[in-house]
């Protein structure tokens, strides 16, 4: 087993929260980010009558409901609300897929593929023995998921004449590639399955040997083509998914933050009542899609008023915190507060920032940043 991992993946779902110091916390976990307007007026009455009132958005495009009293009626509610369409694959759910796929720029829409990929993992009954933190990705080419840490992602490519076809990247590292999207999921469900066999308790590819890496990355090699595109993986560094954005049907898509990430569960009442599809995403952005133009002026007009911020130079799209205490009871400062006093005093956000109540760094962003940790003695900070 790898050092420092322990022998049974604690990762908290719907049906098994974590028992926080605040409460039970359980994590919806969304096909990429996505979520109906039906759905998310859910989310926000769970939170508002059974939790703290909030939703936390995760680096991972999911939904965290913390200080939950009723563990069964909150799990019963989303099950009927299809935020859990499998009880047996809940903890592995865990898609990633380019945020704006479909509606702005991109090279292919892989919200059918996502579906494909999320219907076929939930049938392999052998999957449910992954981690809860093994993270599938399908990257649009905008290459906004495929430097992000996945264990296996596949990243759209032009080749040579010109049709798209699929780079298949394993830990980082690129295997192959597959000229049909129909055979995707299946590759990327092979290299599930290779990992299963090799894990010995490791939660991840990266947890590995660095043997038993190779040996797979060797596998998943020999049963594809040569790679479409060999250069690099890196996520691109864009701008923050936030503003007003004019999708490639015409249509109009906004993008916000919240501060600390919490989205209030009456707030969300009112996004939902936009009617619109909504999408979360690893930057704990949200982005509320397919608007006419009038509809999007009026949802700017009386939801930035109540805390959705529209503005790409916020402070808030580039600082990001853990819980911290008294809710977490490793925490050892009382980060939001902190954090949030930083953003309020002014000074310029010049990098991104993470703070964390201790060593163990929940909800680190997967590009550099800098980490602000407490510790006995203060915050110290350093480049991750």
């Amino acid at each position: 087993m790898p050092s420092g991992r322990p022998a049974s993946d604690r990762c908290p779902g719907v049906f098994t929260p974590h028992p926080a110091a605040d409460g039970a916390l359980a994590r919806v976990r969304l096909l990429g980010g996505s979520i109906t307007p039906e759905q998310l007026a859910v989310l926000a009455g769970v939170a508002s009558q059974y939790g703290d009132g909030f939703l936390d958005l995760t680096g991972r495009a999911n939904v965290q409901i913390r200080g939950i009293t009723e563990v069964d009626a909150v799990a019963d509610a989303l099950v009927d609300a299809d935020l859990v369409p499998s009880t047996s694959h809940e903890k592995v759910r865990n898609i990633e897929v380019s945020p704006f796929t479909g509606r702005l720029g991109g090279l292919t829409d892989l919200r059918p593929l996502a579906h494909e990929l999320d219907d076929a993992l939930r049938s392999d009954r052998r999957l449910t023995a992954l981690s809860g933190r093994f993270l599938f990705g399908l990257d649009d080419g905008h290459t906004d998921i495929v430097g992000g840490g996945t264990d296996v992602c596949a990243i759209a490519r032009i080749r040579i004449d010109e049709t798209t076809g699929f780079d298949i990247v394993v830990d980082g590292e690129i295997a192959g590639s597959v000229a049909q999207e129909s055979a995707v999921a299946q590759v990327m469900l092979s290299v599930a399955q290779d990992f299963l066999e090799a894990a010995d308790g490791a939660w991840r590819i990266a947890d590995l040997p660095a043997s038993a890496r190779l040996d797979l990355i060797a596998a998943t090699r020999s049963r594809l083509d040569p790679p479409l595109d060999r250069s690099p993986v890196a996520m691109t560094a864009d701008e923050p998914r936030v503003g007003w954005f004019d999708q490639d049907d015409g249509r109009v898509l906004l993008g916000a933050v919240v501060e600390l990430g919490r989205l209030p569960a009456r707030l969300a009442e009112f996004v939902a009542a936009v009617e619109a599809p909504v999408v979360f995403t690893p930057d704990r952005e949200i982005l509320v899609c397919d608007l006419g133009e009038g509809v999007a002026e009026t949802v700017v007009r009386v939801l930035a008023p109540m805390g959705l911020i529209f503005d790409a130079a916020s402070p808030w799209t580039r600082v990001s915190s853990c819980a911290g205490a008294p809710g977490c009871s490793s925490g050892l400062a009382e980060v939001r507060t902190d954090v949030s006093e930083r953003v309020e005093s002014g000074l310029p956000v010049v990098e991104r920032e993470h703070w964390v109540g201790c060593e163990r760094g929940c909800g680190s962003p997967r590009e550099p940043h800098l980490r602000v940790e407490a510790t006995g003695a203060g915050y110290r900070r350093t480049h991750e």
